[in-house]
């Protein structure tokens, strides 16, 4: 091909004007290279200088230098914050930074190599060694822009897989953790990365156990694959048990990163990660060991703008349980929380032996058939907390009880034995059966007492199937809102299993077991509702050490139980959730207390809706109620305490409104909370602790109240 001579002439130009450039890049190459042993001394004084200004650290570092092209070393180095002790000592250190990134302003290791090295995190009481790493720096902008949590994520990780190398060898290294009296110490004679190869051994409190990490490690693409685990014993994380009180052991413990990728506004990490035979315990999980012999999740973890989820795309495995999951915190304008899981049709054998060991110990051993297939869904907003969302179905596919387990859930109907307690301790055995001369048949209790129960207690309690989602909605939105837990939303059935099947203590895991064993009474129709109806009235507490509507009616009226009037009825109803407070609702001459008026008008209107009882216009019985003479207080009554729940100038009602009808809003709503809390005070059938007890009882009902009321 023939080139014209005025483009030659060009062409010529410009090949002598790269050389020249690549001539002039070579001879600054070369000066950077002589002086870049000054370059460093420098760097490392101002970092001294900033370590010393920014966060009071005594920084030294001795002989820096560069070994090789990419390989710089280090001997002598220590961290020290002012008047504390020592965090960080090295004896020798090469780093070796790859060319190519640091070109593009990215520092990604090539190698690290450590020897006699040691790191010291000191907590005693409030003061640490490390406590510079929270410091917050000054910003004196006006303004901050948004935090993009996608790009955040993103850079985060990546600097964190820049930062490990590609080979790797440390030797001897220590890492110490004293809070207090609590002392950890790890302590690795040697972990090498080669070839991508990672093999760790770690000796936990001078051989107390040995621990390794083996696995592979490919930074450059973004994978991760190591394991954690043990020899000889179990992984025990003690520092964890010491400082919370969670007991957490395992096998092995598997991690593993399968990639990572930014699409749109959207940054997704896949993972892996899995554990064997994990061990947990703590008092408010369960009472015991629970054992998960083997569990999973693989996971798409996204993160946004503004939020983090787990996509439904992502695989939960308990044993031979599988469900999806979609979990989705979102941090702005508000805070929501969402929460979906979906199971396909489970084999109902395989999901009973998939329980974790020691989680649900009255149906261990229970033998079933059929399909069984789980879906819930729960969305929260921080602003509209009211506006809770939940649902929760599990839906059987020919499921039948094949064989009972360690309990036997159709001993509800025959005669059993009770044992109630009372703070762990059992009070008396109550025959629940004719052998026991105050149990009542349902047909023999007063039909006022059993609709004004069921009114106040569960008023669907003939028509659902063991739960009211309404009602957990409620619990939820007001558990929420008080920042603690003050509502369970249990219905007559969950009460009754909580009675009969469970044990008292406040654990997660009961909470849940009395839910399943709700579900398999409810919906495999073990006992009929007139029956479980019966039962609860003859077995809750109704009074300090009163237990069952036999002993009720004559502890406090004197009566039988088909002989309680509607007053009467009411009173018991009211006294259902708080049953140590009965005594006080009385005066001296045995009458009710003006307090409870509202109340006795609000149930018997309820009633009277549901076709119960006629409209009254006399607060239902209210005036007709005598507590009998051998318990009514001696002392006369308190002028101002009864003055002050009496009527107010508007005609408005005091009243305690139980939690079935928190959200609603009666017109005759008015709270007096001193002169309640005085008579609690003040009764003499109370101990020290149920005064207590009765008192944050009733300051959460005024809350409650208040702001239901619109106050």
């Amino acid at each position: 091909m023939h080139i014209p001579p005025k483009y030659l002439k060009y062409i010529k130009i410009a090949a002598i004007v790269l050389a020249g450039l690549l001539v002039l890049a070579c001879i600054g190459g070369l000066i950077a290279l002589f002086k870049r042993e000054a370059i460093l001394k420098e760097l490392v004084e101002k970092a001294k200088i900033k370590a010393k200004r920014d966060y009071s650290l005594e920084l030294t570092i001795n002989n820096p230098h560069f070994e090789g092209l990419h390989t710089i070393a280090f001997s002598g180095v220590s961290i020290v914050p002012e008047n504390r002790d020592t965090l960080l000592s090295v004896n020798d250190l090469h780093v070796g930074v790859k060319l190519l990134p640091l070109l593009l302003g990215e520092i990604k290791l090539s190698g690290l190599k450590v020897s006699e090295a040691s790191v010291s995190l000191i907590k005693h009481d409030s003061i640490s060694n490390y406590d510079f790493l929270f410091k917050k720096k000054n910003d004196n902008t006006q303004t901050k822009a948004k935090a993009d949590y996608a790009q955040l994520a993103n850079n985060l990780l990546n600097q964190l897989l820049y930062k490990i190398p590609d080979e790797m060898d440390v030797k001897n290294f220590r890492l110490l953790i004293i809070h207090n009296a609590t002392r950890l110490e790890f302590y690795t004679t040697r972990a090498v990365i080669d070839n991508g190869v990672l093999r760790s051994k770690i000796i936990i409190n001078n051989n107390e156990s040995v621990w390794h990490i083996d696995g592979m490690v490919e930074p450059s693409d973004q994978r991760l694959d190591f394991k954690l685990y043990a020899e000889g014993k179990k992984v025990e994380l003690a520092l964890i048990e010491k400082k919370w009180g969670l007991k957490l052991n395992f096998d092995t413990v598997y991690t593993q990163l399968k990639d990572t990728r930014k699409d749109g506004n959207e940054f997704h990490i896949y993972g892996y990660w899995a554990i064997k035979n994990l061990l947990i315990n703590h008092p408010k999980i369960a009472a015991n060991d629970i054992v998960v012999p083997d569990g999973s999740i693989d996971a798409d973890l996204l993160v946004g703008k503004n939020y983090v989820a787990i996509d439904s795309s992502s695989l939960i495995r308990l044993k031979q349980i599988e469900a999806h999951p979609y979990i989705k915190y979102t941090i702005s304008p508000s805070k929501t929380y969402e929460l979906k899981l979906k199971t396909g049709e489970l084999d109902a054998q395989q999901v009973f032996e998939s329980f974790p060991t020691g989680l649900f110990e009255s149906l261990e051993g229970m033998k079933v058939t059929g399909k069984l297939q789980y879906q819930m869904d729960f969305f929260l907003d921080s602003r509209l907390p009211d506006s809770v969302r939940f649902s929760s179905s599990l839906n059987p596919q020919g499921f039948r009880i094949l064989k009972w387990g360690k309990t036997n859930l159709q001993k509800i109907n025959s005669d059993f034995v009770y044992t109630p307690f009372e703070y762990g301790k059992p009070m008396r055995n109550i025959i629940i059966g004719p052998a026991n001369p105050d149990y009542t048949p349902l047909n023999q209790i007063a039909p006022y007492l059993r609709n004004a129960v069921l009114t106040a207690e569960d008023p669907s309690f003939f028509s659902h199937r063991g739960f009211v989602e309404k009602s957990i909605r409620r619990s939820i939105a007001i558990n929420f809102k008080e920042k603690a837990f003050k509502r369970g939303g249990s219905t007559i059935s969950m009460q009754l299993v909580k009675n009969v099947f469970l044990n008292r203590q406040k654990t997660l895991a009961r909470k849940i077991e009395e839910m399943l064993i709700v579900w398999l009474i409810e919906n495999n129709h073990i006992s009929n509702k007139q029956r479980m109806f019966e039962v609860y009235l003859n077995l809750i507490e109704w009074g300090r050490n009163v237990y069952g509507i036999g002993e009720a009616s004559r502890y406090y009226f004197n009566k039988q139980p088909y002989d309680l009037d509607l007053g009467e009825s009411i009173f018991l109803a009211n006294i259902v959730p708080r049953p140590k407070s009965g005594l006080y609702f009385f005066q001296p001459d045995g009458s009710l207390r003006s307090s409870l008026r509202g109340y006795f008008k609000l149930i018997g209107n309820l009633m009277a809706q549901r076709g119960y009882v006629s409209r009254d216009t006399n607060a239902y019985g209210f005036y007709n109620v005598r507590l009998k003479e051998s318990l009514r207080p001696q002392a006369p009554p308190d002028s101002l305490a009864v003055d002050s729940l009496m009527d107010d100038e508007s005609g408005n009602d005091t009243f305690l409104l139980p939690d079935i009808f928190k959200g609603k809003k009666p017109d005759t709503i008015h709270i007096n909370q001193v002169s309640r809390l005085k008579v609690i005070q003040e009764d003499t059938t109370l101990s020290k602790s149920e005064k207590r007890k009765l008192k944050r009882e009733q300051r959460r009902k005024d809350r409650e109240l208040k702001h239901n009321s619109g106050g």
